[in-house]
């Protein structure tokens, strides 16, 4: 597309405030000032892979296709062309296995391998899916040990805290979607844990359905609850069995009931999600090698493990001639966008040998199957632009017809690809294009190209939320899908010397509307808003785009308060009916608050309402969402262990939070830093620290105790390790033998909380306040000389394993 035939519309208006805010906080990079100077960095970044010679064609092509509406997601409009080792990918699924380290039976990382790979890509700048149902349900027998499984829920805690504490490339908080099967026994608890408080505030959360399950709540009949894990002997005396598949049946439900447990949830916590599992793998082009059971943060990707979302949307509203119809009869420019489309196809295919991948695995997968997603946002804008009501037959119509376009587009524009690049390995026309895939419903000359050339991409559409590409680079149009939420509202904002300003932030639509000469005090009957319409409105849009899409839609529901249970229950019925790959909604409620109520509403004729049962908390598992400001009391101690290698020395420093009781009268001492001071040598420092920060994430998602218990269980091959005595029954002591050094420090640490604990116990009145540290490091002389302290004053402040250390107060100062 040539320069000078951009739509007239892109450039009509200034700015807005909030889009050059957007812009310059965001994703301006070095001396940028303006959206063209980022583009050029985008488009040579792209172009940097063809050909030497075919380099400065690309980049031009690239440059005027972003110009024309043709933007990236958003790590790839901040990050390409820079010199950040970020990731340009915003989403990956990873998988979890059923074990604790290393890898289990079927390949699949063990939990704390998982929780690595994925803190190394949210710190690279990627959200994160998981599947959490291969891991054993609670209860379950612990292969080896005397144990027991303490569930998928549990370790959830500790995925949760480790993503509110890594900060991602960009200083984003990675995103993270949590996905459990409606047959785990552990599904249940799943479903419920929103409603505590705090819990899980960095996850969001779908139940994977499969149709079996749906056809079991028409029929009214029993669900099996099971695992591949054999339970433990309390289970199995309360009649858990094994079926003849080899899966354990931990407990029967009626379907019913556990049908309606997740849709209480929703409709008063707006979750869990559903992801309807067998369409997903039906309509999937690449059923043939490989199985999807989850999708990444905002559910528009269905994805294998280390599968992953590399977008790009296209900007509906570019393509609307005479807008309103001022100036002649509105119109979509199908053309215009189809070419549009295609050459997005080759910029986000480059994007996938242009990224720093955080993981060699999800390069590998990125490199087997190439999947893009190109999009569009603006739709809601661009229907009105064209006098169509987005709640309307018409409306839907051209939404299909916009859909389709775009299909068409990519898929022959990815087969052109394959014929000059070659198409991804795992490529198999057979398979690709067999009866139920998408691809299979493609046009036939579509397909007979296909058969012959192949294709570049397994997977080349998505609709995904744009929230802040839409404000930045579209003129804060409606996001993605969805229709716009209000027309103006007011943005405060505070400034780098405290003060505060404000200013209104306009919709695209009606901010051209009003400057064209329209009434906004009297808006035409197609401006709708999401509140303005009905539920069922809001599914049947997803209804006429899906079919067009070849992987999901991201899209949320939006129904009053006082909408009725029963008919909020049957919307999910329909959409699973329909052939959607999933759903979300949001009511506004006491519960949840308005975050999008524009005006009061009557009453909810809700569901009868969850019984909610208060416990009290308890101080040693209630979440901490973050560290306290401010020096903590610590413990610091010395553990000599013995391995064959022969006698080892460790120091660790642990921080404990005073914790109200349960009761309310008084505190208990709570472990909540676990650190080991630099400076220490051996091949074990490495694995040790990372092993503290993994333990401060237990501590402050209240998951401490069986973090520490599963580490007591892991075994090396270098023979046993011994710490610590063990009294028999005559009164002697002999050594105590750990399986492996991690169990041994464990077991260390297990009996330094214990004896700070027992501590705690005793009322100030009764004992002298005891010394900061339990084992503290004078060697027995009490506080020794040294730099003022400036937590407590006193000048007790030596330097000790590398670190300043208080011997008075046990504050831990600078290391190195």
């Amino acid at each position: 597309m040539k320069r000078d035939a951009m739509p007239a519309d892109a450039t009509a208006q200034d700015m807005q405030p909030i889009s050059r805010d957007v812009l310059a906080e965001k994703y301006f990079k070095g001396d940028e000032v303006d959206a063209d100077a980022l583009f050029r960095r985008v488009a040579r970044a792209l172009a940097s892979v063809e050909k030497k010679d075919l380099q400065a064609k690309y980049e031009a092509l690239f440059f005027d296709n972003l110009r024309a509406g043709a933007i990236g997601a958003g790590r790839i409009m901040s990050a390409a062309g820079t010199d950040i080792q970020a990731t340009l990918i915003n989403c990956f699924v990873q998988p979890v296995g059923d074990c604790i380290q290393g890898f289990d039976d079927e390949g699949y990382p063990g939990i704390y391998e998982a929780l690595r790979e994925a803190a190394e890509t949210m710190r690279r700048g990627g959200g994160v899916g998981y599947d959490f149902s291969r891991i054993r349900p609670r209860g379950a027998d612990v292969k080896g040990t005397a144990s027991q499984a303490s569930g998928p829920c549990s370790y959830m805690n500790v995925f949760d805290q480790s993503c509110s504490t890594v900060e991602s490339a960009g200083a984003r908080r990675g995103a993270q979607m949590g996905v459990l099967r409606i047959d785990h026994p552990d599904v249940l608890e799943f479903i419920t844990a929103k409603r505590t408080p705090g819990r899980w505030n960095n996850f969001n959360v779908s139940v994977g359905v499969p149709d079996s399950f749906m056809q079991a709540v028409e029929a009214n009949a029993q669900w099996q609850l099971v695992h591949i894990a054999k339970p433990g002997k309390d289970l199995i005396a309360k009649g858990a069995f094994q079926r003849e598949d080899g899966k354990w049946v931990y407990q029967s439900v009626a379907a019913r009931e556990m049908w309606d447990t997740i849709m209480k949830s929703a409709y008063d916590f707006a979750e869990p999600g559903i992801l309807f599992l067998d369409k997903i793998g039906t309509d999937n082009n690449l059923h043939y090698c490989e199985t999807i059971s989850a999708t990444n943060p905002c559910g528009e990707q269905p994805l294998p493990p280390y599968g992953c979302c590399d977008l790009g949307p296209i900007i509906l509203t570019r393509f609307v001639r005479n807008a309103f119809g001022f100036g002649g009869v509105p119109s979509f420019d199908f053309a215009a966008f189809e070419k549009v489309v295609a050459l997005q196809v080759r910029a986000l295919d480059n994007v996938l040998d242009v990224t720093f991948w955080p993981l060699e695995q999800q390069r590998a997968e990125s490199a087997a199957k190439r999947r893009i997603g190109v999009g569009f946002t603006g739709l809601g804008n661009a229907l009105a632009m064209l006098t169509l009501r987005y709640d309307a037959k018409e409306g839907r119509d051209m939404a299909t017809k916009i859909g389709e376009a775009m299909r068409n587009a990519a898929y022959r524009a990815s087969v052109g690809l394959a014929q000059e690049k070659g198409a991804f390995p795992k490529f198999k026309a057979e398979g690709y294009l067999a009866k139920g895939t998408f691809a299979s419903r493609l046009p036939q000359d579509i397909q007979d190209e296909i058969r012959k050339h192949g294709i570049r991409n397994s997977h080349l559409l998505s609709i995904a939320p744009t929230g802040t590409v839409s404000l930045a680079f579209a003129d804060n149009a409606s996001n993605g899908i969805e229709p716009p939420f209000s027309w103006t509202y007011t943005r405060k904002k505070r400034e780098a010397d405290g003060s505060r300003s404000e200013y209104t932030v306009e919709d695209h639509a009606w901010r051209l509307y009003k400057s064209l000469g329209g009434d906004v005090n009297k808006l035409p009957a197609y401006f709708v808003s999401a509140l303005e319409m009905s539920a069922a409105d809001h599914v049947a849009m997803m209804e006429a785009v899906q079919p067009y899409i070849d992987t999901s839609i991201s899209k949320t529901v939006n129904v009053p308060a006082d909408y009725p249970y029963d008919d909020f229950k049957e919307l999910y019925v329909n959409s699973w009916r329909s052939g959607l790959k999933g759903m979300a909604t949001y009511r506004p409620n006491d519960i949840l608050g308005s975050v999008l109520e524009v005006t009061p509403s009557k009453p909810a004729e809700a569901a009868a309402p969850v019984p909610t049962v208060v416990q009290p908390v308890d101080p040693m598992r209630a979440v901490i969402e973050s560290r306290p400001r401010g020096a903590l009391q610590a413990v610091a101690d010395k553990i000599e262990y013995w391995t064959q290698e022969g006698q080892k020395t460790l120091y660790l420093i642990v921080s404990f939070l005073p914790m109200p009781k349960s009761d309310g009268k008084g505190t208990v001492e709570r472990a909540i830093e676990f650190f080991m001071p630099v400076g220490q040598s051996g091949e074990s420092q490495q694995w040790i620290t990372s092993t503290m920060r993994i333990l401060s994430l237990a501590a402050r998602g209240g998951f401490l105790e069986t973090a520490l218990s599963d580490m007591r269980k892991v075994a090396w091959d270098r023979g046993p390790v011994r710490l610590g005595t063990v009294e028999r029954a005559d009164g002697a002591h002999v050594p105590r033998w750990h399986d492996s050094e991690v169990a041994a420090i464990a077991y260390a640490i297990q009996n330094l909380i214990e004896q700070r604990q027992q501590q705690s116990l005793f009322d100030a009145d009764e004992l002298p306040a005891p010394p900061v540290a339990a084992a503290p490091l004078t060697d027995g002389h009490g506080v020794m000389a040294g730099k003022k302290c400036g937590e407590c004053g006193a000048h007790a402040v030596i330097k000790k394993d590398g670190c300043e250390y208080c011997t008075q107060c046990g504050f831990v100062g600078s290391c190195g």
